[in-house]
């Protein structure tokens, strides 16, 4: 009927009709089918035998406005992706994205459909997403998507249709961009791939996102390295220059890819020429700068685990590269015989080792930028502690990216304890081992630049004291040699903040610097004012070793805690109790128990009300001050003690500016050591005091040592235990002992190897009293001494921070300082 009457009006119209009424009437009946007619069709073209089962499940899902943009075939090529985000099937879990182009779209256009489980993704979330990945987005429309479930209630999901074109303005091959760009983003979103500017160099040089994340991480290797630019500036200098971007991938691959073919060594120098070639059409010095610093980065590269997989056949969450510390261009000094950097979404990390056989605790950094420079000023001072035990220092440390916010603290530690599972096992990824028939064993898919390799040792550190135990697993696991002596201090080894052993081994030190003044800390009173908490390992055990303690004033990063005359037995007995209490702050320690004008203050209090007992002990007239003014005025109120047992460097020499401590989070407490006026500087934790500081503390008459001697304690008995251990595991391997035997030997050996250990510390710092007794008439040998260690390449004075020729005759009067003044003997 319709097709007459449509004949009858262009009839009385005037038109001369072009088709009978026949051919008019068929192609009205297609034109008149329902689009859920069509739907119904499509189905079963797409999705065969599960096509009627599909079409009852969204005959009614997509609303009207979906119907009037899209045609029933995307309809059922987008039920796909539906099908998979509401399973938690789809690449991203529960979104998925898919790339496409419709013709006539211009050349840059690039139009994308993103699915969701649960309802929409807010575009603050997914918007900067795409404008890393070099796109800018145009226009977005978004909709709810109802299928019916299996049993008949509704399930929600969303759609997002993005018109998106190139920020660059060149031309979108989506015939190549579309797999890239999916990837990307179903990596970004699952936590795989980190969302930054790197990621334009998908778009700019047609690179997947993990090859990407190999110019990442060697940006993020520099930043630790002390490079002078930041992220965003490096990751610029690629997109500028993405043809060199993609060279030193395939530098990277030429390399250290295992299955590589042909020969490796012209590879490398053919692309190395090649990015020679093109780094002379480079015009900024800075682009040219960065490319040269990360092409270094490759080239020092000894072995990755870029191109190892997991026990599913998948790529591993991370890469962990070895690289040759001292072919490394612009590294700050001292340079690392090698250094294993690692780079996550979840977790960075570094290990810096200065020979073959070195050893070293691992550290949970709080510094995101320069923990490097955190590792490596204590890896000097491991260097130093371990001069007397092995011939040289490791150190390691690791910062979690992904701590969450606003959690309990229980929260935040199973999310470091996986960053510090990641970080283990990546270095373990990439070390040799040994058999049982003694032969070194090569990790799998790995190429390698160095010797065979497989002596790795890891110890706790600071916010690690009870992750030794994690460590050992992974080792024993995975047939690591070493077994649980991988890392000392476990629950089969010797508990440090049990033994108390490090806080010590310090006390020993304190002990000497005190009788050399003629008096006995363990039989009188004194004042003390420290840094930590009873919670810690060596502030805790410090303040515990002399019941005659007589603590004024402490602080750590929550509280500043203040008792301005405090009962000495008293008081112990309550730094007792919070030693005892799990996890404890000095919000804990009883206030009723706190002298006259004493409290406990937060560090996130605005100022502080200051008693008359307060401004007496800091030497402050204001009746207000900030919390961190006030902490400066602890540092330097007269006392007999000042301990160190918590993290940072709050003491610097005149001379030196902030910068120069390598501290950025504690520079607005930082004082210069002339005004210090404790008289016995004790330091449990490492890096309190800075090198240069020590020297100006000691000229005025303080009495201090190196900070690696005074708690050389810890390190010592990590090598007791490990020495032990090694001694044990043949017997273990030829099963004439058992562990339980091992075990209990090592328990009943606790005592003599603390023992042994403080007989060390003893014995250290009384030979440096008797070195400083002579080092007037010892200071020509002690420079020839210098020298020839010079010549050898074993010693930068400057380094050191140890006087040259010209200073060391300046000191003709009085030699080289402990650094503490003693009386002559």
């Amino acid at each position: 009927t319709l097709a007459r009457v449509h004949y009858i009006v262009a009839r009385n119209r005037g038109a001369r009709p072009k088709v009978d009424v026949k051919d008019l009437e068929a192609e009205i009946r297609v034109a008149i089918r329902t689009w859920e007619d069509s739907f119904a069709d499509q189905m079963s073209a797409q999705h065969g035998d599960e096509g009627s089962a599909l079409y009852q499940r969204y005959a009614s899902a997509f609303p009207a406005s979906y119907r009037d943009a899209f045609t029933p075939a995307q309809a059922a090529a987008d039920i796909g992706e539906i099908e998979a985000v509401l399973s938690g099937t789809a690449p991203g879990d529960t979104v998925a994205a898919r790339v496409y182009g419709e013709e006539g779209d211009p050349r840059s256009t690039v139009r994308l459909k993103l699915f969701v489980r649960g309802g929409f993704m807010p575009l603050s979330s997914c918007l900067p997403i795409f404008e890393n990945l070099g796109l800018r987005v145009i226009a977005e429309d978004s909709y709810a998507l109802t299928p019916k479930a299996n049993d008949g209630a509704g399930q929600m999901a969303a759609m997002h249709n993005f018109l998106m074109e190139r920020a660059d303005g060149g031309t979108a091959d989506l015939k190549l961009l579309k797999p890239l760009l999916e990837e990307a983003y179903h990596a970004v979103v699952a936590g795989g791939c980190e969302s930054d500017g790197f990621n334009r160099l998908i778009t700019l040089s047609g690179l997947n996102w993990r090859d990407v994340t190999i110019l990442r991480c060697c940006a993020r290797f520099l930043r630790q390295a002390n490079i002078t630019f930041g992220q965003s500036y490096m990751d610029q200098a690629l997109a500028a220059n993405p043809d060199i971007a993609k060279l030193l991938v395939e530098l990277f691959y030429a390399r250290l890819d295992p299955s590589a073919k042909g020969d490796r060594k012209k590879s490398e120098q053919a692309i190395s020429a090649k990015i020679e070639a093109a780094l002379s059409d480079v015009k900024s010095l800075d682009d040219d700068r960065i490319i040269r610093r990360m092409q270094n980065v490759i080239d020092c590269t000894l072995r990755t685990s870029f191109f190892q997989k997991d026990a599913e056949g998948k790529p591993k969450p991370f890469i962990a590269c070895k690289l040759d510390s001292r072919k490394l261009d612009e590294l700050p000094p001292p340079r690392p015989l090698v250094e294993v950097f690692v780079y996550s979404p979840k977790v960075e990390a570094v290990h810096l080792r200065f020979g073959r056989v070195a050893r070293g605790g691992i550290r949970w950094s709080d510094r995101r930028e320069d923990f490097r420079t955190e590792i490596l000023g204590l890896v000097k001072a491991q260097q130093v502690k371990n001069a007397v035990i092995v011939p040289v220092g490791a150190k390691g440390g690791f910062y979690p990216k992904q701590l969450p916010q606003n959690a309990t603290r229980e929260e935040v530690l199973a999310e470091a304890i996986r960053a510090y599972q990641l970080f283990i096992g990546a270095l373990l990824d990439i070390t040799d081992n040994i058999g049982a028939n003694g032969k070194v064993i090569a990790p799998k898919d790995v190429v390698r630049y160095d010797d065979d390799d497989p002596y790795l040792v890891v110890a706790a550190d600071k916010g690690t004291a009870t992750f030794s135990d994690i460590a050992n697993a992974i080792a024993i696991a995975r047939g690591f040699w070493l077994g649980d002596a991988f890392a000392s201090g476990g629950s089969r080894g010797y508990d440090h903040k049990k033994m108390g052993i490090t806080a010590k081994g310090a006390w020993e030190a304190v002990k000497r610097h005190f009788r050399e003044m003629g008096r006995d800390i363990q039989s009188e009173p004194f004042s003390c004012i420290g840094v930590g908490d009873m919670s810690g390992d060596v502030f805790g055990n410090g303040m515990l070793l002399s019941k005659h303690t007589k603590l004024i004033a402490a602080f750590d990063h929550r509280h500043i805690f203040v008792d301005p005359a405090p009962d000495a037995e008293t008081s112990w007995n309550e730094r007792k109790r919070m030693f005892d209490l799990p996890r404890s702050s000095w919000a804990d320690y009883d206030a009723k128990l706190i002298s006259k004008g004493g409290g406990i203050f937060p560090r996130t209090a605005k100022e502080i009300a200051l008693s008359a007992e307060m401004k007496a002990m800091a030497g402050l007239k204001k009746d207000r001050v900030s919390p961190g003014d006030f902490i400066k005025a602890m540092l330097t109120a007269e006392c007999d003690l000042l301990w160190f047992g918590g993290i940072g460097t709050f003491v610097k020499a005149s001379a030196q500016t902030q910068a120069d401590a390598g501290d950025r989070t504690n520079d607005a407490l930082r004082v210069n050591a002339r005004d210090l006026k404790a008289k016995v500087v004790g330091e449990g934790a490492n890096l309190g005091v800075t090198q240069l500081g020590r020297v100006e503390y000691a000229r005025a008459g303080g009495r201090i040592n190196t900070d690696a001697v005074d708690n050389s304690a810890g390190v010592d008995t990590s090598d007791h235990e490990v020495n032990i251990k090694i001694l044990m595991s043949g017997p273990l391997r030829r099963g004439e002992l058992k562990d339980e035997e091992r075990d209990t030997l090592l328990a009943t050996m606790t005592d003599d190897v603390g023992r042994l250990v403080l007989a060390d510390n003893y014995d250290q710092t009384f030979a440096i009293s008797a070195a400083q007794a002579s080092a007037v008439r010892d200071l020509d040998a002690a420079g020839r001494f210098m020298r020839d260690l010079e010549r050898g390449g074993r010693l930068d004075r400057a380094v050191e921070f140890l006087p040259d020729d010209e200073a060391l005759r300046a000191l003709a009067r009085e030699g080289l300082r402990r650094r503490a003044k003693i009386p002559p003997p």
